[in-house]
């Protein structure tokens, strides 16, 4: 450890990045090479330019509540390019018209029936007050958050408020996605409480002791765009990057590793101290073949979803819809959300200026409409979107189109175990860690977390 270590990692997206920086405040005189086989760095972080502004095609917001993205940004020197929304107010688009996001839930999972009048019917208010009375919860493992939901709740609980949020933050569907994974509070508290209206007011309450800030903001995000962070980390790292440059094989050595790289038929051999792979868990599988074939199986059970997102810029006018909206698949609607992004965030809000928005299309299992035509697809959801504002001039003054084709990995049921098994094959090899998306959390703060997670196991 006293001598200078090559590090290299797979992966020019957040996690790896992160990684970067983190290594180089611990050892300053290492080398570190970042192996991209794209075209540019950030992964799912992007920003495009729209009506005079940077504007975020990926991530476009940070939970603030949780350090370590606000902490990253603030250790880049970039403190006072935080921004906190000026509203978040936001509701789902129901067969009935819009109706506001209760407040208090745990991603849409109610600690009471209190609030709910009016979002579910009276019989759906009646079904979840009713769980009160139904016999003590008992689990035996992991189960899916819409199976478990919809036995305790009721159907109208998951496909009107459950199934919007967890479709915006997965791309996914409730009746696949493991509670353990995606709502692991909830899972934690549910033993002791027994009911899942309990466990949901046990995990809320823990959440907002352990903050000790429950009145601040529960999002930021960065002036020049979350986008911007992956140029800052590379400067404040000092990393060689390295892109259009796929690693397509690893192994040990008694030095340490040789990575293959670069066209498979004319590679080049990249030898390594330690090497941190954060490529999504396809790629990873493919590249740990030799190094840890324990990791490959798990790996290949984690699927992804792809998705597009389209930004616009629509001419002045009064916009009635707070922060956005979510859009479930019951309401029958191409787009899945609708963010209001200049009413959301002061910075991109301007007196007489164009209303931005950004809409996604596209979950696990029902991706047909990502194979229309790029200006097809802009048209529809420019259309979509115009008609769930409401809006008065509805020709956009300028559109982005991104897609992000296997974009959000899919956290199913058995999700644990399956990390649980790449991280002790990984784990058997000195001087090898994986990090990234398809493991601890899709968000950038949980991203930062893996990374850091990773350089520590690794030094």
């Amino acid at each position: 450890m006293s001598r200078p270590r090559r590090l290299v990692l797979v992966g020019a997206g957040i996690t790896g990045l992160a990684a970067a920086f983190e290594w180089r405040r611990r050892r300053p005189d290492d080398e570190i090479v970042v192996l991209e086989a794209g075209d540019r760095i950030g992964g799912k972080l992007h920003r495009v330019e729209l009506a005079g502004h940077w504007y975020d095609t990926g991530p476009e917001a940070v939970l603030a509540r949780v350090p370590e993205a606000v902490r990253l940004v603030e250790d880049l020197g970039l403190a006072d390019r935080l921004v906190a929304p000026a509203t978040t107010q936001a509701s789902v688009v129901l067969a009935d018209g819009r109706h506001r996001l209760p407040a208090g839930t745990v991603l849409g999972v109610p600690a009471a029936a209190d609030g709910l009048e009016g979002f579910l019917s009276p019989a759906g208010v009646a079904r979840v007050r009713a769980e009160a009375d139904l016999p003590p919860l008992v689990l035996h493992g992991d189960v899916a958050v819409g199976t478990l939901l919809r036995e305790r709740l009721g159907d109208e609980i998951v496909d009107r408020l459950v199934e919007p949020l967890l479709g915006g933050v997965y791309a996914g569907r409730a009746d696949e996605l493991s509670l353990q994974a995606t709502m692991p509070a909830l899972a934690a508290a549910l033993p002791a409480a027994r009911s899942v209206l309990a466990a949901a007011a046990a995990s809320r309450d823990a959440g907002a002791r352990s903050r000790g800030d429950a009145d601040g903001p529960v999002f930021a995000t960065v002036a020049d765009g979350i986008g911007s962070l992956p140029e800052a980390l590379v400067v404040a790292s000092g990393a060689t990057v390295r892109l259009r440059t796929p690693a397509h094989g690893l192994r040990r050595t008694a030095a340490g590793f040789e990575l293959s790289i670069g066209p498979a038929a004319d590679p080049e051999l990249l030898t390594a101290d330690a090497v941190l792979v954060t490529a999504p868990a396809q790629k990873a599988a493919r590249l740990l073949t030799d190094a840890a074939p324990g990791a490959v199986e798990p790996l290949q059970g984690i699927p992804y979803a792809s998705m597009a997102v389209v930004a616009m810029a629509f001419p002045a006018q009064d916009v009635d819809a707070g922060s956005g909206l979510l859009v479930p698949p019951v309401a029958g609607r191409l787009v899945k959300g609708v963010t209001v992004s200049s009413a959301k965030w002061p910075h991109l809000a301007a007196e007489g200026g164009p209303v931005l928005v950004r809409s996604s299309v596209g979950r696990f299992r029902d991706e047909s409409e990502l194979q229309r035509s790029d200006d097809d697809l802009t048209a529809a959801v420019v259309a979509d979107v115009a008609e769930l504002l409401g809006l008065d001039r509805p020709e956009p003054l300028q559109t982005r189109l991104v897609r992000w084709g296997g974009g959000l990995p899919q956290y199913l049921v058995g999700h644990q175990g399956r990390v649980d098994a790449v991280r002790a094959a990984v784990s058997e090899v000195p001087g090898l860690a994986i990090a990234g998306a398809a493991f601890r959390g899709v968000g950038v703060p949980a991203c930062i977390r893996d990374a850091q997670h990773a350089v520590e196991s690794l030094l």
